[in-house]
């Protein structure tokens, strides 16, 4: 059994690296009608993380995703999502998040800065990230994984559809958790 770990020499990890769809998830969480968290994510998506581990502040990272590809196990609040009343996927169809700065915590923690684009209107976000571990597949490829978390404000960026409870509050929140787990494979 192989287990992933982070090289003492993280020069080694230098290099782009093209994110796995298919091993990685961005997803999102927030409460709904005061009582419960909801959970979706985006299923397309595609990015690039470049890694400099001589000096980890010239690292990045540029993600688009999809908005018809928004996935909450529940079809009818999915086209709601994609709806002008928060995506407004048609006229806004990817999502976009672009690293403006990288910032070394220690070994394996980073504070990643960059511009998050939803509908239009971009925000710039701040997220601690973890190297969660780097490892040589069983196909021969140099993964590298990443995680981590943020939360933010919909409103921020024209997503404030929202609906009054009877018995007080709102049926959306305004704060919103946004998560991220990546393995990403360097390029050749």
């Amino acid at each position: 059994m192989t287990t992933a770990t982070i090289p003492a020499n993280t020069t080694e990890l230098s290099g782009t690296y093209n994110i796995d769809p298919s091993h990685s998830r961005f997803g999102f969480v927030a409460r709904h009608a005061m009582v419960t968290k909801v959970r979706g994510g985006f299923n397309e998506f595609d990015g690039t993380i470049e890694v400099d581990g001589d000096d980890p502040t010239q690292s990045s990272a540029h993600i688009v995703f999809q908005a018809k590809s928004i996935d909450t196990r529940n079809a009818d609040r999915d086209e709601h999502l994609k709806s002008n009343d928060f995506f407004a996927m048609n006229e806004h169809p990817e999502l976009t998040f672009a690293s403006t700065g990288v910032e070394k915590i220690d070994d394996t923690n980073y504070r990643v800065t960059g511009d998050l684009t939803i509908r239009g209107v971009t925000k710039e976000i701040t997220s601690d990230v973890e190297v969660t571990g780097a490892a040589v597949d069983p196909f021969g490829n140099q993964r590298v994984g990443f995680e981590g978390a943020v939360e933010v404000n919909r409103k921020d960026w024209g997503v404030s559809w929202n609906a009054a409870l009877e018995t007080g509050g709102v049926l959306v929140s305004e704060k919103v958790t946004l998560e991220f787990e990546i393995s990403a494979i360097k390029a050749s």
